[in-house]
């Protein structure tokens, strides 16, 4: 019996473990879209560092428009944490080194329905240029009681971007 059982139950997992994955796909490319709302296809996570391309329409002949490149910033800065660890957020940013939007994916802080999950956090990043310092208090909104909290998702942000930019975009010309 336990033979039979073996098999039943690593079919089971597996089973589950493939409707996950798509849940996790489709949630993924959710989040992609929100980042990228007029992308029209978005590439494989690929390089180093890890990334997505997110592409517009392909002009008549031609290749399609790289709208821009979109992170996990554990990925790409796995080593800064907020008060009680990683947080773990989706960038969009343009080929111009320009943060399209951010998603606050996951993190287990005990205090985090007041600090990065409220949304004039991520909105505050929007259009905001990687060239910026990221100071919280001065272009990064403070919030009261999280400080150790929004600081880290901030250089999370900001570090993680420019690591992406320096591997992946090509500088503007002087």
């Amino acid at each position: 019996m336990f033979r039979i059982a073996l098999p039943i139950i690593a079919l089971c997992v597996l089973g589950v473990a493939i409707v996950n994955g798509q849940d996790d796909d489709e949630e993924l490319q959710s989040q992609l879209a929100y980042l990228f709302p007029d992308a029209v296809s978005f590439s494989e996570k690929e390089g180093d560092p890890p990334h997505y391309k997110a592409f517009g329409p392909a002009p008549s002949e031609g290749e399609p428009a790289l709208l821009g490149l979109a992170f996990w910033t554990t990925e790409l800065d796995p080593l800064e944490r907020g008060y009680d660890g990683p947080i773990k957020m989706l960038v969009g940013m343009d080929p111009q080194g320009v943060l399209t939007r951010i998603i606050v994916d996951d993190h287990r802080e005990p205090y985090g329905y007041f600090s990065v999950d409220l949304p004039r956090y991520a909105v505050q990043f929007e259009r905001k240029n990687i060239r910026d310092r990221f100071r919280v208090g001065e272009d990064v909104d403070s919030i009261t009681r999280a400080t150790i909290t929004v600081r880290s998702a901030s250089r999370a942000v900001r570090n993680s971007s420019r690591r992406a930019a320096r591997a992946h975009l090509v500088p503007p010309e002087q």
